[in-house]
């Protein structure tokens, strides 16, 4: 268990990095949001996240 923690954890992080390194400052706000609408089972804050991950996804391509 504590391996597929450390490895979910590190795939996470990668993913972090990659949104900050390619949409900015606003798409980590937009990760964050997200996760922690999920953590929190806000549905308004992690939609929020959600959208703003969308529109910068749909805005770079």
């Amino acid at each position: 268990m504590p391996l597929v923690a450390v490895v979910v954890a590190a795939l996470a992080i990668g993913f972090e990095q990659l949104v900050q390194w390619k949409y900015g400052p606003m798409g980590i706000i937009a990760f964050v949001a997200l996760t922690v609408g999920i953590k929190a089972r806000s549905t308004m804050i992690s939609g929020i996240g959600a959208v703003i991950l969308v529109m910068l996804f749909t805005q770079s391509g």
